[in-house]
Order: C-alpha cells, then structure tokens, then sequence
C-alpha cells in the first residue's frame, strides 16, 4: 500500500509550482496518483517526470 502525500508537499520536494503539480497529475504523468474530491494525492515514492515543455531558444521545426 502507498504513503500518499499532497501537492503542497510534492511541489516543495520537486521545487516546483502546485500548479505544475497539479498539471502534471491531470496529464497522467505522475505514477500512482489518485484524486479523491478536488485534491491529488501522489504517492511519497513517486517520481518528478521530465518537462517536456519547449524552452526558449529550442529550434522548432
């Protein structure tokens, strides 16, 4: 069985925003996460997924 943790914590222990957290579980990127009501809650173990989004500078194509 998982120890759960909340996205506030998460957040702090990736160093990134709630939001982002928040995106990232909705998107399915984050294993083992579960929505009970309006709050995720994301097991201690899990992993920070890589961001896939674009940066400034990256050559489109």
């Amino acid at each position: 069985m998982f120890e759960y943790v909340s996205v506030r914590e998460m957040a702090s222990k990736w160093e990134i925003s709630e939001r982002r957290i928040q995106k990232l579980c909705e998107e399915g990127r984050v294993e083992g996460v579960q929505r009970f009501g309006r709050s995720w809650m994301i097991p201690k173990t899990a992993e920070k997924p890589k961001d896939l989004r674009r940066k400034r500078g990256d050559i489109g194509v």
